[in-house]
């Protein structure tokens, strides 16, 4: 019983209520971000920290993701001024 407990994901352990539906797919920069569900009749405030390797994580309250936005690059010197 524990052993089956350790091989479930975090989706098997997610809430029954949650919602999988996915409607919303936001691109943000850095790795924290913060969720209210739009505020209003929203939920609670949340910080929720996107995974290092994927570089997204899943509000566990109204399922919107947030996906890391790749980083601008640099313009390259020309030398001239």
């Amino acid at each position: 019983m524990v052993r089956d407990f350790l091989k479930m994901s975090a989706a098997d352990l997610a809430a029954p209520h949650v919602d999988t539906q996915v409607d919303d797919v936001v691109s943000v920069r850095g790795l924290r971000v913060a969720c209210d569900g739009d505020g209003g009749a929203g939920h609670p405030l949340v910080w929720l920290t996107l995974d290092a390797v994927r570089g997204r994580v899943r509000c566990p309250y109204c399922s919107r993701i947030f996906v890391g936005a790749p980083e601008p690059e640099p313009e390259a010197e020309s030398g001239l001024e």
